[in-house]
């Protein structure tokens, strides 16, 4: 993929580090003349460039890009990149960083964003996940609760240990994705065994979660 990510600070040089590892195209995309560091992230392009004005984004070609990934320190930037890439250049794929909790209500479809990712929040949830067995721990949100990326850890003593996959009643469009066990990362088939301590991860409806939550606290 073709990626542009708006801010080169610690964050957007990580996230540009990891996609270069596979083999993406990337593009970094920062104001302050001062951050621009090519040789800090080695194979990325690096574009001088505010953007949040139009013109810098223009000259950038942004409309050439597959995702734009805004990762400034500032959600006000971030918005602002995010509508941006989507109403005027048609960005397919939108993900933006959320610094403050308390601004995740604005980061939805309405400002062009497809996948918010509030740092202070997945931290949160995996604390939860690492103490909590057997309630659902939200770790995601795609296009602001219209789906959820959601874990649940199996109680050693759960009545569904070596049942089958396919034994799961699961609510409508919800679905399992993974199954952790350990170090291995299962993907799901129908005849796969669960066994206690398994973390299952869903996609789930935000409307479903209370019914996946007690489909699998009492599946039988």
């Amino acid at each position: 993929m073709k990626v542009a990510i708006a801010g080169a600070g610690a964050v957007g040089r990580a996230i540009a580090r990891e996609l270069l590892v596979n083999e993406h195209d990337v593009t970094l995309f920062e104001r302050n003349r001062t951050h621009i560091d090519p040789v800090a992230v080695p194979g990325a392009n690096w574009v001088h460039a505010d953007a949040c004005e139009l013109s810098d984004l223009e000259a950038a070609g942004l409309q050439t890009f597959d995702v734009m990934i805004a990762a400034t320190g500032d959600d006000k930037a971030n918005l602002v990149v995010s509508l941006l890439a989507t109403t005027e250049f048609a960005v397919s794929r939108v993900v933006a960083r959320v610094n403050d909790p308390r601004n995740e209500w604005l980061f939805n479809e309405d400002w062009g964003i497809d996948v918010a990712v509030s740092t202070p929040r997945m931290l949160a949830s995996l604390v939860e996940e690492a103490v909590t067995v057997g309630d659902l721990v939200r770790l995601m949100t795609f296009r602001q609760g219209q789906a959820n990326l959601v874990e649940l850890t199996l109680p050693d003593d759960t009545p569904l240990a070596g049942k089958p996959v396919r034994r799961l009643r699961l609510p409508r469009d919800v679905a399992l994705v993974a199954i952790i066990r350990g170090r291995r990362v299962i993907v799901p088939q129908s005849d796969d065994p669960l066994e206690g301590g398994d973390e299952l991860v869903f996609i789930a409806p935000e409307e479903s979660e209370d019914e996946l939550h007690q489909t699998i606290k009492s599946p039988l």
